[in-house]
């Protein structure tokens, strides 16, 4: 008979994978926290996340092992957390690996902590045995060592822990610089930065491994409009294309792995991660808007399809990733044969299949195939000898078959969390790519996924949730949402009413922008705190600093407050937006790399910043001709304002709206610049005319 420790009723996926561990785990809950006071034991604490490959080759290789379990049992106290749910943990204990080790970090993330919850010792993965010695001991060798230290060398150790918390401390009033002029020149240096680490052969960033980086290419691309530089916008085009073409992407299914363990894209850390998906096809729209290539925008739509098909719950919500495992075996779901393909596709067809998909019988990982591309559509189809029409038909063939027949395998597993922030992020990407390509689809899903998520994704007394509740949920209360719920869902919400003009959406914007100020703003300072002041007191209280494998919370939230400050017309949100800008200048001066979104909120706040204006009726035709010609286009600077006449005067939200009408009864648009207006463009042909001269941006 299977036995279940603590883990077995947990929400987190994760948790519940270690349910069946001899080890006595524990939810990070008081009750653990007052056991280990009471005991007087040091805290294991063992941090990861559902789709982590590391995490579950030491789960396997320690935590299912009996004699490491008694060592944990008899002298610590265990305790489980998912870095997704819990991410405050995760950004205390592994900026306190920094400290302790000044090494980079990574999953499983293993820390001792004493009773009062300050680090002594921290680390990643463990082995069960020598074989990695001397640099990563053995986790029992290890265990033993601890167990004695803590006998024989308890002050040492709380002395070292102290430290370590002070430190923390410390890092966070460091983050207050002297003033910095906020000028064009922090982000004249950061392109030159990025050009420095750009890769010129395989695009990117940096060696192996490589990240997607979608903000850094996101923000590449706003700059590129304001310098006029073409060689930054080539670098963000040859990068896009070389992430589509490789491995990374899945080429029958769409979407991407979290990243690339080669520097060509071709080799990936196979799981997928809700947050890359909608922030790449978030940066895929963005540059098929303002280069117009059909290729870019096929990747994003196929990127936003995946999410729908294969990460949407019943809900109308997302889940937050898909295993890297299938059957116990990396990558398996995704990996090919020339064999394999024959047998699905017939000889002729398979043969076509494997030239353009580079798959052979040695094999490109583990004796089988990962898919890429070689070079473009017509690239493959001259080096094949077809013509290109053929050539695609073929290829769409080979797909459909091919991914049909994949369906029938054993999928990954799914982390079925209903992260808020992700969420966030997949709405917005919807909305813009729904309006950007006229997909009626996506903004009604983007709609009701925002309409979920407000409802379920907060508590009684209105404060978001970092995962969402949904009826007959009976796992214990998700934690509150952290800055990165509130920004990330705000910047959606806002994105959401450009979109659909439904101001219902802007209006939920503004009232979780004052909770947020409240609750995460610094009393003497401009910037912004990782947990909210209501939420449960850590041994230190973090600043959102730097970008990680998401954007950082504080510069998703001066971003909202700056697109807010110009749809509201409120000079009080620029001032906020601004000091917090100015306490995170040193970091865009010194690390832009870390800084990308820190460095879109200052393109946002250096301007000029166009407020549009359509007034005309939901009902005509000619109003969404207008509005198509002015979201089907990259203008990252404008805020856009919709109002139809016939449901009265405009909401106070939209002062600046006041005395706009519809001239001659004809679709208006107002093309403002820091609230002074041009000569109103009335009816579609006219606004057409106007939006062509300008087809990118208006110049800086």
């Amino acid at each position: 008979m299977v036995s279940y420790n603590r883990l077995a009723g947990q929400r987190s996926p994760y948790l519940r994978q270690h349910a069946t561990n001899p080890v006595d785990w524990y939810p990070w809950c008081e009750e653990a926290l007052a056991l280990a006071r009471q005991l007087d034991r040091p805290i294991f604490l063992s941090i990861g996340y559902a789709a982590c490959h590391w995490c579950h080759v030491m789960e396997h290789e320690c935590f299912e092992n009996p004699q490491i379990a008694a060592l944990l049992n008899a002298n610590f106290v265990s305790i489980k957390v998912d870095r997704e749910e819990r991410p405050d943990l995760d950004a205390l204990y592994m900026t306190a690996l920094h400290l302790l080790t000044r090494e980079g970090g990574g999953w499983p993330l293993s820390v001792f902590l004493t009773p009062q919850l300050t680090p002594f010792y921290a680390g990643t993965y463990f082995p069960p045995d020598d074989r990695y010695a001397p640099h990563r001991p053995a986790f029992p060798r290890l265990l033993q060592a601890i167990i004695q230290a803590w006998q024989s060398r308890r002050t040492e150790i709380e002395q070292l822990g102290q430290q370590v918390i002070t430190a923390l401390q410390q890092m966070q009033s460091a983050a207050d610089t002297p003033p910095v002029l906020l000028s064009e020149s922090i982000l004249r240096d950061a392109a030159r930065a990025f050009q420095r680490a750009f890769d010129p052969v395989y695009g990117g960033f940096g060696a192996a491994p490589k990240f997607p980086h979608a903000v850094e290419l996101s923000l590449l691309l706003r700059l590129s409009l304001r310098f006029r530089e073409s060689a930054l916008l080539a670098m963000v085009c040859q990068t896009l294309t070389a992430m589509a073409r490789g491995g990374i992407y899945d080429q029958l299914g769409g979407g991407f792995a979290r990243y690339s363990v080669d520097a060509r894209w071709l080799v990936p850390h196979f799981e997928k991660m809700l947050y890359d998906n909608a922030l790449l096809a978030s940066t895929y729209t963005e540059a098929a808007l303002l280069t117009g290539d059909p290729f870019l925008e096929e990747i994003a739509r196929s990127t936003l399809d995946y999410v729908c098909r294969d990460l949407a719950v019943p809900a109308g919500l997302f889940c937050s990733s898909e295993d890297a495992d299938s059957e116990g075996e990396e990558g398996k779901f995704y990996l090919w044969t020339p064999k394999e393909m024959e047998q699905i596709l017939g000889r002729e067809l398979a043969e076509f299949a494997c030239r353009v998909w580079g798959v052979t019988a040695a094999g490109n990982f583990e004796g089988k195939n990962i898919l890429h591309r070689q070079g473009s559509d017509a690239e493959d189809a001259e080096r094949l000898g077809i013509p290109l029409e053929e050539f695609r038909q073929k290829l769409a063939e080979a797909r459909n078959r091919l991914f049909q027949a994949r369906q029938q395998r054993v999928r990954p597993d799914r982390d079925d969390k209903i992260i808020t922030a992700w969420n966030a992020w997949a709405i917005a990407a919807l909305a813009r790519a729904a309006v950007a390509w006229n997909i009626p689809e996506y903004l009604m899903r983007a709609c009701h996924a925002a309409d979920q998520l407000l409802r379920y994704a907060r508590d009684s007394q209105g404060r978001l949730l970092r995962l969402a509740q949904l009826p007959g949920d009976n796992a214990p209360p998700p934690p509150l949402g952290f800055l990165e719920d509130y920004a990330a869902l705000i910047d959606a919400l806002i994105t959401l009413y450009e979109a659909s003009g439904q101001l219902s959406y802007l209006q939920s914007a503004v009232e979780l922008a004052r909770s947020m100020l409240q609750r995460f703003a610094e009393a003497h300072g401009g910037g912004f705190y990782f947990v909210a002041s209501d939420q449960e007191p850590l041994p230190a209280r973090l600043r959102e600093q730097h970008d990680g494998a998401t954007p950082s919370g504080s510069a998703l939230a001066i971003t909202a407050l700056l697109r807010l400050s110009h749809l509201l017309q409120d000079v009080e949100l620029t001032r906020k937006a601004e000091d917090a800008l100015r306490t995170y200048a040193t970091l865009m001066q010194q690390q832009p790399l870390a800084a990308g979104q820190f460095l879109i909120a200052l393109d946002w706040y250096l301007g000029p910043v166009d407020q549009v204006a359509v007034i005309g009726r939901r009902s005509d035709s000619a109003t969404a001709r207008a509005l198509d010609m002015i979201r089907q286009a990259f203008r990252p600077r404008q805020v856009l304002a919709v109002h139809d006449p016939e449901a009265g005067p405009p909401s106070d939200l939209l002062p600046w709206l006041a005395g706009k009408v519809a001239c001659q009864d004809m679709v208006t648009v107002y093309r403002c610049r820091e609230f002074h207006c041009q000569s109103p463009l009335i009816g579609p042909e006219m606004v057409e005319q106007a939006f062509r001269q300008e087809p990118l941006a208006f110049s800086s």
